[in-house]
């Protein structure tokens, strides 16, 4: 008995003294990032790499006694002093980060982008309550309608920080390259001012599947406009339907006219429908040299482009029937 009480009190001071032992960063202030979705062992490999820690298995091991394994939380954090192990699960577990990284995802409308913003609990919400039409006048927007302002783009802001000041952040971006790309355009488009560009672009990111089929469906739609012939794009008519679109485009919703149904109506849709990323910029103001007028999703994500309309019918039939 006296042997095994020798032994677990080994055990329990080895604990302690691992637990609380301090570990001085490689340099300070030491700042490290925690990317969102990360597991524990990957965190515990980056400080192993950094210097931080020697046995990251243990580290490992440690975190999942005390039950917080997976309780990572994304974001930036700042050490200022050597910490113990303990500390150190502390901050990541219960969030004590210094900058937040807050992500837009390429194809968000805005309603998702403020949904997302709404529940970061890392950045102060300061849009809540305020129209759209406000937001935009806050950040000095001149545009009255906010789809596709916002470049969307991993962004690192300060723990606290105003929504808005990201908003701002995501604005200029968005203004810097769809400027950038509008004057590295091919000549000859169907586009008369850089706004009309990113609403291509964002039919574009919506329609592609395959990120190689870009250019290509952004082909099919500037012939379309040369042609003067409608866009017929699903994603622009499923915007129009707005909270309305259950999930299940019909024929009645095709025929129904809104400012966004592209089968009623003639030209681009007067917004941006999502937020459109780099590659549909550049896809929008680069369109593939081609014939092709039609497109339909083959199933696994990329498209078969047609030149006219009975091949187009063959390959609906092939791929959607």
């Amino acid at each position: 008995m006296a042997k095994l009480m020798t032994f677990l009190l080994a055990v329990f001071g080895g604990a302690i003294y691992y637990a609380y032992s301090p570990m001085t960063p490689p340099v300070l202030p030491y700042e490290f990032a925690l990317n969102q979705g990360g597991n524990l062992t990957t965190v515990a490999r980056q400080f192993e790499q950094a210097g931080l820690l020697d046995n990251p298995k243990l580290f490992v091991l440690f975190a999942r006694l005390q039950g917080r394994a997976g309780k990572i939380k994304a974001g930036v954090y700042q050490l200022d002093h050597a910490v113990s192990k303990m500390e150190l699960l502390d901050m990541i577990t219960q969030g004590n980060v210094s900058r937040s990284q807050v992500t837009l995802i390429e194809g968000w409308n805005f309603r998702q982008l403020r949904s997302a913003l709404n529940a970061n609990q890392y950045i102060r919400h300061d849009t809540q309550g305020l129209s759209d039409r406000e937001i935009l006048q806050r950040i000095g927007a001149a545009e009255i309608h906010p789809e596709g302002l916002f470049f969307p783009e991993t962004y690192s802001v300060a723990a606290g920080s105003s929504d808005i000041e990201l908003l701002k952040m995501a604005y200029k971006l968005m203004q810097q390259r769809l400027n950038d790309a509008w004057l590295a355009r091919e000549p000859g488009l169907m586009l008369e001012t850089p706004y009309q560009a990113l609403i291509l672009a964002s039919i574009v990111e919506k329609e592609t599947g395959t990120a190689s089929d870009r250019p290509m469906i952004a082909g099919v739609f500037t012939n379309r406009l040369r042609l003067h012939m409608m866009l017929q794009t699903d994603p622009s008519v499923i915007y129009g339907l707005g909270e309305a679109f259950d999930g299940n485009l019909r024929k009645r919703d095709l025929t129904s006219d809104t400012p966004y149904n592209t089968y009623t109506r003639a030209g681009l849709p007067p917004t941006p429908i999502a937020l459109p990323g780099a590659e549909a910029l550049k896809a929008a103001l680069h369109p593939a040299k081609t014939d092709a007028l039609y497109f339909v999703a083959r199933g696994d994500g990329s498209s078969k482009f047609s030149s006219n309309l009975s091949e187009h019918n063959r390959a609906v039939y092939q791929y959607q029937k």
